[in-house]
């Protein structure tokens, strides 16, 4: 089976469909996971400020070098974490195109990598386009990650882990215990951990601690965060990639043939934003979030439908199970043109679609006044069993 065939088995297409459909019937959407509300003023400010200043050229392919020193120094104090920002940091289009970059440049051919699921729906294509083989461990919401069943899934031809914490859709934040499992693991099969933290600052329990912290894992890490949903600029598409020097170059040649860089007008603006805000920032940000997620949790359950709280992140993945017998795509589709919600169904993130069918995935990274509307609309469900 070619590379295209194999990799339209996934279905990130799914996302961007569902929120078509929101559009053409009047639906919340709680499908894509976007903010609805602005950025901070000072990066929108300093942003313009280097557009004005007619920074407008390609920067240095692997970054803008305020950028990379401001992300260099945001590592040290937050997480005691030193990086080179010359030799080890790279800034990219997105986390999404730093985790393809990064894997396109370990991995090779015959390969295997480890996929926690339910998944982020790029990281199976993305060992795909290296002709490698995705190799799936559950990791449920609310659920302990299964070291065994992890080890059992590790083998020679291991080539990387990826881990994504905190957990879109499943909203883990994974313990330092189930990170030294894993790192054992890595260790043990001479593999990379691979790990997409994008959601770090988005955080309702437990500690964010990046595995290349723990003993003997910075020279075994790639490091992957960006700014979409720190600052809720999702189409600025700016990721960052901090990996050893010695694969760094690697990756930056990736990177350079796949997009050249990140658009420099923007790189400068978030430098200045991540000079200038603090740390309350941060902690106002995921006070923020928990508003929202009480919010939706709280109309979730009233209508019927079983979810774990997530821990970060801005998803829950729902199951519907005791509302309605449709399998999940059907009953994402009524829900958005009978329920006025757009929602992902739970297929998308499994490597069996089975496994997903009785849950839908909503995002709650929304206005408190768009979650009380959505809210508002759940209720009418507790009146609707919709049965196949």
């Amino acid at each position: 089976m070619d590379t295209a065939r194999r990799t339209h088995s996934f279905t990130e297409s799914v996302i961007r469909g569902m929120t078509r459909l929101a559009a053409e019937h009047g639906a919340i959407n709680l499908a894509q996971g976007f903010p609805d509300f602005p950025a901070p003023d000072t990066l929108k400010e300093a942003a313009a400020a280097a557009i004005r200043a007619d920074i407008n050229q390609y920067a240095i392919t692997w970054g803008a070098k305020r950028l990379r020193d401001a992300v260099a120094r945001k590592y040290a104090e937050w997480y005691a974490m030193e990086v080179n920002p010359e030799t080890e940091l790279t800034v990219t289009c997105g986390a999404t195109e730093a985790m393809a970059t990064v894997l396109l440049a370990l991995v090779d051919p015959g390969e295997e990598v480890v996929v926690f699921e339910p998944f982020y729906e790029n990281y199976g294509p993305d060992a795909i386009l290296c002709d490698a083989r995705p190799v799936f461990v559950p990791l449920l919401p609310g659920q302990p990650l299964d070291l065994d069943r992890l080890g059992a899934a590790c083998s020679s031809r291991t080539r990387a882990i990826v881990i994504n914490t905190p957990g879109n859709p499943s909203g883990r934040v994974l313990t330092r215990a189930e990170l030294e499992g894993i790192a054992a693991l890595c260790h043990r099969h001479d593999a990379w951990a691979v790990t997409d933290e994008i959601y770090e600052h988005i955080r309702y329990q437990g500690e964010h601690i990046p595995i290349a912290t723990l003993p003997g894992m910075r020279e075994r890490t790639v490091t992957i965060s960006g700014a979409s949903k720190t600052f809720s600029i999702t189409g600025w598409r700016i990721g960052t990639i901090v990996a050893p020097a010695g694969i760094t170059g690697a990756i930056r040649k990736v990177h350079d043939f796949l997009t050249v860089g990140a658009p420099a007008p923007l790189q400068e603006g978030l430098a200045v934003a991540m000079e200038t805000l603090g740390p309350e920032f941060y902690r106002g940000l995921a006070g923020e979030y928990r508003q929202r997620r009480d919010v939706i949790m709280e109309a979730l359950a009233g209508a019927g439908f079983r979810a774990v709280a997530p821990e970060g992140a801005y998803y829950v993945l729902a199951d519907f199970s005791e509302l309605s017998e449709l399998p999940a795509p059907e009953f994402a589709r009524w829900l958005t043109i009978e329920g006025g919600i757009a929602t992902v169904p739970g297929t998308s993130f499994f490597s069996r679609p089975e496994d997903g069918t009785r849950f839908t995935r909503f995002a709650f990274c929304k206005t408190l006044d768009l979650l009380r509307d959505a809210a508002g609309r759940l209720t009418t469900l507790q009146k609707v069993r919709v049965r196949s």
